[in-house]
């Protein structure tokens, strides 16, 4: 036993001798095991650059850029409060498109098609293209991917409102949005997702749903 406190001791003087002790100083390169992230490519504000013709560092905002919570971007990405900011009504998820949208018939298949494409881009490589969870996240193991279409995710029993909060701040592995999509594209997903589901279960009888079948399988080789 005395020998392994000894070696013990030992080896805690070798790794203090090594490593030094925490706050202090010194002029040597560290060694770091984990630099996290210490040394980073960057421009450092207020410092001269010759990377740039003017041999500035600090850059004018990219045009059209908005900073967050402030004008319209404190709107549609801080804690503002109604339906259409947090999905709820009066503490209780709600259903339905925000009136403040001011969606109309011929106003809805735009609105769907840009839910589509704001989906391809964040939903997209987890839920998979047809919401099936079957994206290349899921397909790499990432676990708890959710499958869109099963019946705990339909409308019936999982409300737009609250569709819109899980979005909007994320659930287990799912990292919130709040910050990166804006309120009027979180429901716009929301209403992607749901033509998704209709069309999933609709029948096939239906002459819409069968043009557009036939339309789509059209020139494929189904023998």
């Amino acid at each position: 036993m005395r020998y392994f406190f000894l070696a013990y001791a030992l080896i805690a003087i070798m790794v203090v001798g090594i490593f030094g002790l925490r706050g202090d100083k010194s002029a040597k390169t560290p060694i770091e095991i984990f630099p996290d992230m210490d040394r980073q490519d960057k421009i450092k504000a207020q410092t001269p650059n010759s990377f740039f013709a003017d041999g500035l560092g600090s850059r004018q905002p990219v045009e059209g850029t908005l900073p967050q919570s402030i004008g319209d971007a404190d709107t549609q990405f801080s804690g503002a409060a109604g339906y259409l900011a947090t999905g709820s009504i009066d503490e209780y998820y709600g259903s339905g498109m925000p009136a403040e949208l001011e969606l109309t018939a011929e106003a809805l298949p735009a609105f769907i098609a840009r839910g589509e494409e704001r989906y391809n881009i964040s939903c997209m490589p987890c839920h998979g293209r047809s919401g099936d969870g079957g994206g290349i996240a899921a397909q790499f193991g990432v676990p708890g991917v959710a499958n869109l279409h099963t019946e705990n995710f339909l409308s019936a029993k999982y409300p737009d409102g609250r569709m819109f909060e899980v979005i909007t701040k994320g659930k287990g592995v799912m990292s919130g949005y709040g910050y990166n999509i804006s309120l009027e594209d979180r429901w716009a997903i929301i209403a992607y997702i749901r033509s998704m589901q209709l069309a999933q279960n609709a029948p096939l009888s239906n002459p819409k749903i069968k043009d557009a079948f036939e339309a789509a399988t059209a020139g494929l080789d189904n023998k």
